[in-house]
């Protein structure tokens, strides 16, 4: 599943072809997604100059004069920009036409994902609830010690859940707590302060270095511009159950916690 990073990857690739650019119309050629796509779309958002390109947790904000393309890619979905005119493949389910020439074409294979319009994008029931964004200094290690207390909840699973902070999807929690020496199936409320403090460094320096490398290539995930990431390359533990740790050289252990694959080293974790 696209993660926070390739999210952020994805926005950085389709915004500079997208801002200040009119729509000159909508080709919808599967609206069953998670949720249907809207039948007027077409008709909110052709004629309407695109102002601007967010990202809020996983979700993207395409914000045109008048309302928002709220979008989300689902378990495979991407967005990329494609040549209008350019025959749809397969799984290809969007294409947003341009004036400039260009189109931002949807492929979602599983149609997990979605497309929604909405008047007030920050006040819609799917982003109302979010917590902070974690690379802003809403997000801090003070703030994971106070939301931990009393919670019995493995830490991984409460540094995954989008109330706490959000965009830290099963990858870059399993590398933040390999890069802090938490141990992944401690309770939360029994860490210190100090280790929270630790953390929530390794959070944000985790997140920020994919964002850097174009987020992880994982099945079939693309930015944006159509090309792959690479933080793959450098991850200690997502993914490498069985080999050696590198750091200690001790074999990483696989558990599962709620109901996530989870890889830690027995040795570096604590």
């Amino acid at each position: 599943m696209p993660e926070l990073p390739e999210v952020e990857t994805t926005r950085r690739g389709i915004a500079p072809h997208l801002e200040g650019q009119r729509v000159s119309r909508v080709v919808v050629r599967e609206r069953r997604l998670r949720w249907p796509i809207p039948e007027d779309l077409d008709v909110r958002l052709s004629g309407q100059r695109i102002v601007g390109v967010e990202r809020r947790a996983k979700y993207l904000l395409i914000n045109a004069e008048v309302g928002t393309l709220i979008s989300h890619l689902g378990m495979s979905g991407n967005l990329r920009m494609v040549e209008t005119g350019l025959p749809a493949a397969k799984h290809e389910h969007v294409d947003i036409e341009l004036e400039s020439g260009l189109s931002l074409r949807y492929t979602d294979p599983r149609r997990f994902g979605a497309m929604l319009w909405s008047q007030d994008p920050h006040n819609h029931a799917l982003l109302l609830s979010l917590g902070p964004e974690p690379l802003t200094d809403l997000f801090d290690g003070e703030r994971l010690f106070q939301m931990s207390r009393g919670r019995s909840m493995a830490i991984k699973p409460f540094i995954m859940d989008n109330a706490v902070v959000v965009g830290v999807g099963n990858i870059y929690a399993t590398e933040a707590l390999f890069a802090a020496g938490i141990d992944p199936r401690r309770a939360a409320g029994g860490i210190s302060r100090a280790r929270y403090l630790k953390l929530a460094i390794e959070i944000k320096r985790v997140l920020a270095a994919a964002i850097e490398r174009g987020g992880t290539t994982l099945r079939d995930f693309i930015g944006g511009d159509g090309q792959p990431g690479y933080f793959q390359q450098e991850l200690f533990a997502y993914g490498r159950g069985g080999e050696a740790c590198k750091v200690c050289g001790t074999e990483l252990r696989n558990v599962l916690l709620g109901q996530r694959a989870s890889v830690f080293c027995p040795r570096c974790q604590r």
